[in-house]
Parts: C-alpha cells; structure tokens; sequence
C-alpha cells in the first residue's frame, strides 16, 4: 500500500475515534437521528462544495447507478449512523465495544466471498493478533461486565450497523471501479442527508424539540462530525480502499478502539495504563502482518 494511502487510513481512524466524544457530546443536547441528519448535511454541503471547487460535472448515471448509489446510502450513512446511535441507547458500553471489533471480519469475510479476495495465512494470523490487542486494551474488567441478557435489541441494531458498514465498504470498493472514489462517496452521503431530512425532522416534531436549544458546544461537536468524520474520514478511508484490498484497508479499523482510549486519557486525563500500551503494539502488530500478506 503507498505511504500516503498509509496515512490517510491513520488520520481517518484517529478522527472516528475521536468521534465518540464528539457523538456524546452531540447526543447530550440533541436526539440521535436529529445529530445524525444535521451531520450529514454537513458533510453533504462539504462535498457538493467540492464538486464546485473542483469544477466536476455532476452528470446522470442512469436508474441502475442511481438504485446502487442509494442502496449504498442506506448502508453508509443514515442507517448506519442512525441503528448504531439508537443501539448504544439499549446495550452497554462494553458490549458495543465488543461488537464494534467484528466490523473488519464482517469486511474481509464479505470480500472473500462476493469479491473473491484471498485469506492467506498471515492476513489470518494478523487478524487474530489485532483482535487480542483490542481485547487486551479494553481490559479483563471490560470483558466481564459483557452482559447479554436485556440488551438484545441495542445487540441487534449495533450488529446490523457494523454489518451495513461491512457491505458498504465492499459494494462501494466495486462501485469506485466503475465511477471513482469521490463521486461515490459524495453522491451517497448526499443522497443519505437528503432521505434523512424527513426522519430528523418527524424526529424533532414527535419530541417537541427546536434546533434552537442546541448548545454551542454541540453544534461544534456537529460539526467536527460532519467535516471530519463523514466527509474527510470516509473519503481519506475510500480513496484507499480503491488502491488496495478491502481487507488490507478494514484491518486499520483495529486501530480505532486504542486510539479511542487515548484520546480519552489526553481529552479526560484518564490513566494510561499497561493494557493500552501493550494491546496498541499487538493492534499495530496485526496491521502490519495483514499489510504483508
């Protein structure tokens, strides 16, 4: 994989992880599907802002495009965003943690299967070590108070989030071929703020909730959501998935939850401790052995 695909993947995965305290952030002043419409729309003006700078045509691709571009809009962006927001309401925190980890084994599983990528032995390997390194930072504590029982609806809807990622990365790597990374990101992400419009807004009348009350804070949260994470995370993530394999690109995902605690340790002062360093160097391990294989 070239160094700058390398490190656009790097910078994507820092700013989803950095996302959670973004999302909670947002979600504190606002209901769920409103901050996932709202972003959206921000990352949808960003694109269609750079379809204007760039001077690209917008063009028609005809029905068959267009179905596939909205297909994909339902698994990229507002499903995806909306189940996994919802889901985190009705699971714990731990259990979400532990799901999120199967998301590159749902891509590379996919891939293997729909677009006939090869599992060698030492992409295995790599996705085995960076999985214990994600567990090995989340902690033994983590792992025990994974509970199951009472939790199965948020379970249901942080699984189909993770596994609509999946087939969004898949599908979306095939599409690429045919119209090029950005125009399918931006066409999809625009189309997923458009059909969410709607929802956001039955959402705000059914609460009786004004845009208006929403903090300062959480319209910046919004907006780092929006600028960042929607718009030059999914495109940093696309434009190297169209230079490499799906599983080669999904395995950066390991990288989100050290990254995540981190962040939390810098942004809370919460501890460092042996656990983060230590599983870090596996996740990184595992990235580097999926990379060579």
């Amino acid at each position: 994989m070239p160094v700058y695909s390398t490190i656009g993947l790097v910078v994507a995965c820092f700013f989803w992880a950095v996302s959670f305290i973004a999302t909670k952030v947002a979600v504190g002043a606002a209901p769920p599907l409103t901050v996932v419409t709202l972003r959206l729309l921000v990352s949808a003006i960003c694109f269609a802002l750079w379809f204007f700078l760039q001077g690209r045509s917008w063009g028609f691709w005809g029905y068959r495009r267009l179905r596939q571009l909205f297909l994909l809009s339902l698994f990229g962006t507002g499903l995806h965003y909306g189940l996994q927001t919802i889901g985190l309401q009705f699971t714990a925190a731990s259990n979400a943690s532990i799901y999120a980890v199967t998301g590159p084994i749902s891509i590379t599983l996919i891939a293997a299967v729909f677009l006939g990528e090869r599992i060698s032995l030492r992409k295995g390997i790599g996705i085995v070590v960076a999985i214990i390194g994600v567990l090995w930072v989340m902690g033994i504590e983590t792992l025990r108070s994974f509970e199951l029982k009472g939790n199965v609806l948020g379970d249901m809807l942080v699984f189909a989030s993770i596994a609509m990622w999946g087939m969004f990365t898949v599908y979306g790597k095939k599409l690429m071929g045919e119209m090029g990374a950005f125009e399918v990101i931006a066409m999809t992400t625009i189309i997923g703020s458009v059909w969410m419009v709607p929802i956001g807004w039955a959402e705000m009348h059914y609460r009786g909730f004004s845009l208006s009350s929403v903090t300062p804070e959480a319209w910046a949260a919004i907006g780092f959501l929006g600028v960042t994470c929607s718009f030059l995370a999914t495109l940093l993530y696309f434009m190297a998935l169209q230079r490499t394999e799906s599983q080669k690109v999904g395995i950066y995902m390991y990288t989100i939850p050290p990254m995540t605690y981190a962040v939390a340790a810098l942004y809370l002062g919460e501890k460092i401790g042996f656990n983060l360093v230590f599983g870090s160097i596996l996740v990184l391990a595992g990235v580097y052995l999926t990379e060579r294989g």
